[in-house]
């Protein structure tokens, strides 16, 4: 028999809850840990479609990227369909954890698997946050490396949207443009005021989430590539998730069964002429 808490301890030997950022709520969201856990279930986002797809699936255990609750509700009116999904969730015994930015942050973790998809090279953190209290060694978020060839700014935005598997992306190009794009940082999630970390660490391009208007101004002046494919490309979260757990499943003899979330929670939509 599995519990919770036993996977629960295991993963923060990996990602420790000291390296997620003071306003971030990871850790436990809901439910018991103390309960034997038969089926888990990998997600980037708790959303109400994917709180139906595992209790369809028989999963007892959400291990989510993003956290569930933000913030505090004022009140459990099941007609707020967030109230509704944590009836759900507390009726069918599901207990969800979130690692967030402690994910974001330990080696080996989110902004390493975004920047193996880019195919960086030599990376290091982009914006450092001192140590691993577990490893003792140097984490910070983002990365920064190198490209394996030069790219345009049009080949690299391509490269990009192919790397993530989007359909649409948008591009910030300074005046005058790089002549081409080697050095390049990224942050997953929402990222977009570290783009001076990104310029100062000489970085011809920057990728990230969420850029706003006047951000991108900001950006467009100091020179550097701004790339935006959204923030659900850290849904590469679902798979890299299940593939430690399945790691530890085998060193530990956890008698669990894995599950990756099918449910795509990208809420935006790409549209063209």
């Amino acid at each position: 028999m599995t519990k919770g808490t036993e996977i629960i301890a295991r993963f923060e030997r990996f990602a420790s809850p000291q390296l997620a950022e003071s306003w971030d709520h990871s850790g436990l969201q809901i439910g018991n840990p103390d309960q034997p856990v038969h089926k888990v279930m990998t997600t980037l986002d708790v959303r109400p479609a994917v709180v139906d797809e595992a209790i369809d699936q028989g999963v007892d255990f959400i291990f989510a990227h993003h956290p569930v609750m933000f913030k505090p509700a004022k009140d459990l009116d099941t007609r707020n369909p967030q109230n509704a999904m944590y009836a759900k969730l507390l009726a069918h015994q599901i207990t969800v954890y979130a690692a967030h930015t402690n994910l974001d942050t330990v080696n080996g973790g989110m902004n390493d698997w975004l920047a193996d998809q880019l195919g960086l090279n030599n990376t290091t953190p982009l914006v450092e946050a001192g140590y691993d209290p577990i490893t003792g060694q140097p984490v910070g978020m983002g990365r920064i490396g190198d490209l394996k060839e030069s790219l345009s700014v049009s080949d690299f935005a391509k490269h990009c949207l192919t790397s993530f598997g989007v359909t649409g992306l948008r591009v910030v190009t300074p005046t005058p443009a790089p002549a081409s794009i080697k050095r390049v940082a990224i942050l997953g999630g929402s990222g977009s005021e570290f783009y001076l970390n990104a310029q100062q660490k000489g970085a011809q391009a920057y990728v990230t989430g969420d850029v706003s208007y006047h951000t991108a101004h900001d950006a467009q002046a100091s020179g550097v590539v701004l790339v935006d494919p959204g923030h659900h490309i850290e849904a590469v979260a679902i798979d890299q998730l299940a593939n430690l757990l399945q790691n530890w499943q085998q060193e530990h003899q956890w008698s669990i069964t894995l599950y990756r979330s099918r449910v795509n929670t990208e809420p935006f939509q790409f549209v063209t002429k």
